[in-house]
């Protein structure tokens, strides 16, 4: 990198400064072109010479070191004794200033050359090329003792060309000329990228000259900026380490915080872009650089990952929480282009790493990648993190899915034999599992051959997890006697264990039919496990399902098998004295006695004996035990009907557990209980419509009263019964008892700025019944739009981007949407003008003419998916044709603004925004008469009454009334040539009567006669 070189000499000076003056001069003289030559004497034999270099160097970058040797050999013959060399006796001999001025001629002409011209950029590239190899001629010519003495680089007749170059080129950085200031930025940051050092006093110059084209307003300048200050960065950032107590720490920092600054916010993606592959990788600079994985150019985030992150070096370096957020920003990446570039990181890089291979310096990719290893890829995954990022909304299993897709040799290398299940670890077991999953979800039939091959039968599978589920039954049981032991991480990693051989049996094929008897026996002794934890147990009620078949027999014989399960969870964790004394012990007569001894009870035993002794820790544990009881079978119950889909009514399994289960447990006065039981009685009602229409009030109950955590559920729960059952609030037959209520419900949801989880989730909720007609009412439809446009909604993104996704995918969806958007849109710009006048100077709201054309946009009839039916036809050749778009979706709209500029209640701001929004409408004589008719009678007693306050509101709604004018004007030029039309029809060519009224006359000849003859008779 670039050093700094403070030995100068006064010869050096003199030459800088007067090239320097000579610059400044011409740079006076110029008027209209970007760089003016003046006058430079008669030609000599140096001046051709160098020109024939320069002119074969912008021809082609082929025969640059050739051209870059002959130069040299020219800049020797002036600047060293002619005796060191085989001087020709025809040439002219000239000195070395003489060498430096036509180089410097030669530079100038550059400046004017245009950005899109490859001449320009061949030339910098054969500069940059020519210094160098010039710079490291010249030091191997100087004595080595003499740069050990002084500590510095002497001058050299390169060192003195350089100073000469950058002295006219610094000068040129700040011009009024883009052109000039762009090579002329580019030429500096190329040179001291080529260059290993440079004069002390030029190096502050060009840091200063650099810094200010930070701020230049071309993109293209900026760039080439950043190209230079990052290496100027990354030097001063290797000198600070090498001398920590520098005088130019300050310096050195100051630099580098601009460099970040501009990263972050230059609105440039090539600044950003340049900024990111050039910056020094230091513990300071790596999280901004990393940050770029959300920038919003999609290149940029392929860059972090495709050329950033493979030559970072070892990714064993970087943090956990590190490694995990840049493989699930890039493997949930929007463009697919990044999704890729993170995948093969991931197999390629990661795993090489991981198995100890070498690799370039320059981050590419090694001549041969190493044999595949499974000890490689559980490293691997060790250094993810694996148990952690797999739950919940983890990112490993969808980064081995792109591991398996792009490494065929691993798939054929890695095999899974019986010592492999009986020393199975976390990172293996999900190696297991995530390879079974690839060959289930692959293409049909492609991998189904090597899952079979590589993977256990049904009845060996059972028999592993069999096992690996007793040992964790076993710890779990040994850490609550210890209460607290050295055991839990043991407890964690089992579990993880057992959770992926269940993933591994729910995607087994059960024909086999002992092997289905032999898992169905284990799932359901496994499920009667009173201490397993909650996401095994529902993972167990999952495979049983499948297990049990999908038909309705199937789905009986699942229900019957759980709630066995239940009961008898029910009978091992209960007291001997809650047990009840009936000798079968039905599941049935466990309920009687948990329904006859639960909290929810009036006068219940328990909470009996905790009044008469509160400090009796018996009672206590007895009240803890019950509580314990009901939330473990309300979590079977939960998992049992999220995997039902049959008719409640019809199932004496569900009916029996509702009525002793879950009712019992929405009744209790223990919040957990309660909470749960809420859950489940949801789940029923979306198994039978009458259930549901006779709790519909309960939930509403529910969110009116209770807490937020609370309230989410009930929106939820209200969102999954209008979706099921959308005839109980939008049919014509619906209670409006009930309606109202549930439009309430929605609109205090929409207004909880308290709660951003409630608000959250009746935003989504209500976004969803909306789009599925489920719900249809416009104030709720303003509420949303009013909330769109809020500002106190920025902070809760949930809100936000639910809201941006469902407005224009609900009006242009359907035109009825789009209407019932047209008659809210006023009231809607009123509520924004008065929120505009109620907000403090320092808080910032949208524009009123942004929330004008939005409001324009969504009721654009010609954006709608499917105008409407007689809009599309077919020709006889089966081609789709789109006839004009029907406009009466923007006349109402222009319908209701116009009434309401008209009003005398209307703002001067509110009515400015409305006419405003006039002018933007689309009008068409496809439309209706009478619509039309009704606008432009609207339109003109708006101009008539002066209600417009300024020149563009005039202009606006001057523009619909002449846009209403020409398109009623072409409706009456259509309608006579229609009913000339329709006269010529009537008449014959040789002006004879039609067939019509022939036929017509001869029926009411007929009837007179049969008139006559009536009367005769």
């Amino acid at each position: 990198m670039p050093g700094r070189v403070s030995a100068r000499s006064t010869s050096a000076s003199g030459v800088t400064q007067k090239s320097t003056s000579k610059k400044s001069n011409s740079r006076r003289a110029t008027v209209a072109s970007a760089v003016s030559i003046p006058d430079e004497g008669p030609s000599t034999s140096l001046r051709v010479r160098i020109c024939e270099v320069f002119r074969d160097a912008q021809k082609s970058s082929a025969g640059h070191r050739k051209l870059a040797v002959g130069l040299r050999q020219i800049q020797e013959e002036c600047s060293y004794e002619p005796a060191a060399h085989a001087k020709r006796q025809d040439r002219e001999e000239f000195a070395e200033d003489d060498f430096n001025v036509e180089v410097a001629r030669c530079v100038v002409r550059l400046m004017g050359v245009k950005k899109s011209e490859a001449v320009g950029d061949r030339i910098v590239k054969f500069l940059g090329l020519f210094l160098r190899r010039a710079s490291d001629k010249d030091a191997t010519l100087i004595p080595e003792g003499q740069i050990e003495e002084t500590q510095t680089l002497p001058e050299t007749p390169s060192t003195r060309l350089i100073s000469h170059i950058l002295s006219i080129l610094l000068s040129l950085l700040g011009s009024k000329e883009k052109v000039v200031r762009y090579r002329a930025t580019q030429l500096v940051a190329h040179i001291i990228n080529s260059l290993d050092s440079v004069d002390d006093e030029y190096y502050h110059l060009i840091r200063i000259g650099l810094s200010k084209r930070l701020r230049d307003k071309e993109p293209a300048v900026r760039v080439q900026a950043v190209l230079g200050l990052g290496r100027l960065a990354g030097n001063e950032t290797e000198d600070d380490q090498e001398d920590p107590d520098s005088d130019h720490d300050e310096d050195a920092n100051g630099l580098l915080k601009k460099l970040l600054e501009v990263l972050q916010n230059d609105p440039s993606a090539e600044v950003r872009r340049s900024l990111l592959l050039n910056l020094p990788l230091t513990p300071a600079t790596l999280p901004f650089l990393l940050e770029r994985a959300r920038d919003v150019d999609p290149n940029i985030r392929r860059a972090l990952y495709s050329r950033l992150l493979p030559a970072l070096g070892d990714f064993r370096h970087l943090s956990l929480s590190m490694r995990e957020k840049l493989l699930r920003w890039g493997l949930r990446d929007r463009d697919e282009n990044v999704r890729k570039a993170t995948g093969r990181l991931f197999r390629e890089r990661w795993i090489e790493d991981c198995a100890g291979s070498s690799r370039p310096v320059d981050g590419s990719a090694a001549e041969q990648a190493a044999a595949p290893s499974l000890d490689s890829l559980l490293e691997l995954l060790e250094r993810i993190d694996v148990v952690n990022s797999t739950a919940g909304n983890g990112i490993a299993t969808e980064a081995m899915k792109e591991f398996w897709i792009g490494r065929t040799d691993y798939q054929d290398a890695i095999g899974f034999d019986d010592h492999f299940w009986d020393t199975l670890t976390p990172e293996s077991v999900f190696v297991a599992r995530t390879f079974n999953d690839f060959c289930k979800e692959g293409e049909k039939g492609k991998f189904e051959s090597m899952a079979e091959e590589k993977m256990p039968e049904v009845t060996k599978l059972a028999f592993f997890l069999q096992r690996y589920a007793n040992d964790l039954v076993n710890c779990i049981r040994y850490n609550n006697v210890l209460s607290e032991g050295e055991q839990e991480e043991d407890t964690v990693e089992k579990e993880f264990v057992v959770e992926q051989l269940l993933h591994i049996a729910k995607a087994l094929d059960y024909t086999d039919e002992i092997g289905r008897r032999k898992m169905f026996a284990l799932l359901r002794e496994t499920l009667a496990i009173a201490e397993l934890p909650e996401e095994i147990t529902k993972l167990v009620v999952d495979v049983l399902r499948g297990v049990c078949g999908g038909e309705t027999a199937g789905e009986r014989e699942f229900c019957g098998i759980v709630l066995e399960a239940i009961a008898e969870v029910h009978d091992t964790l209960a007291p001997d004295e809650l047990v009840a004394d009936n000798e079968d012990a039905s599941f049935h007569s466990a309920r009687s006695e948990l329904s006859d001894n639960t909290p929810t009870k009036s006068k219940p035993r328990g909470s009996a004996n905790t009044v008469s002794g509160d400090n009796d820790e018996v009672d206590e544990e007895k009240a803890i035990q019950e509580i314990m009881i009901n939330m473990k079978c309300l979590h079977i119950t939960r998992c049992m009907l999220e995997n039902v889909e049959g008719d409640l009514q019809q199932n004496i399994h569900l009916v029996t557990m509702l009525n002793n289960l879950v009712i019992p447990a929405v009744r209790s006065h223990e919040a957990p209980i309660r909470e749960r039981g809420l859950l489940c009685l949801g789940l029923c009602c979306l198994l039978d419509k009458a259930l549901a229409e006779e709790n519909l009030s309960l939930f509403l109950h529910c969110f009116t009263k209770g807490h937020e955590a609370l309230q989410v559920s009930a929106l939820h729960i209200l969102c999954d019964i209008l979706t099921t059952y959308p005839n109980l609030v939008r049919a014509e037959s619906a209670d409006p008892a009930l309606r109202k209520p549930v439009c309430k419900v929605f609109s205090r949801g929409l207004k909880a700025f308290h709660a951003p989880e409630v608000q959250s989730a009746a935003t989504t909720a209500l976004c969803k019944l909306m789009l599925t007609s489920a719900v249809r009412d416009d104030e709720l439809l303003k509420q949303l739009v009013t909330l769109f446009f809020d500002p106190a909604t920025k902070d809760n993104a949930a809100v936000t981007q639910a809201l941006s996704y469902f407005l224009p995918v609900f009006c242009h969806s359907k035109r009825e949407n789009m209407e019932l958007m047209s008659t809210i849109a006023a009231g809607v710009i009123h509520t924004q003008v008065n929120l505009a006048d109620e907000m403090d100077e320092d808080e910032e709201a949208i524009g009123i003419n942004v929330v004008g054309n939005m409001l324009v946009d969504w009721t654009d009839a010609r954006k709608l998916v499917v105008p409407n039916a007689a809009a599309v036809s077919w020709s006889e050749a089966g081609e789709k044709e789109v006839k004009a778009v029907n406009g009466d979706v923007h006349l109402a709209l222009a319908d209701s603004l116009l009434e309401r500029a008209l009003n005398h209640g209307c703002s001067r701001e509110e009515r400015k925004a409305i006419l405003t929004m006039l002018g933007k409408l689309y009008i068409t004589s496809d439309s209706s008469v009478d619509k039309l008719q009704a606008a432009t009678d609207l339109a003109t007693e708006a101009i008539d009454a002066k209600i417009a306050p300024d020149a563009t509101a005039r202009n606006s709604l001057g523009k619909l009334h002449h846009a209403l004018t020409r398109a009623r004007g072409e409706v009456d030029s259509v309608r006579p040539s229609v009913e000339n039309q329709a006269a010529d029809q009537t008449v014959g060519e040789n002006g004879e009567r039609s067939d019509v009224e022939e036929s017509k006359m001869e029926v009411d000849e007929e009837e007179l006669l049969d008139d006559q003859d009536n009367e005769d008779l």
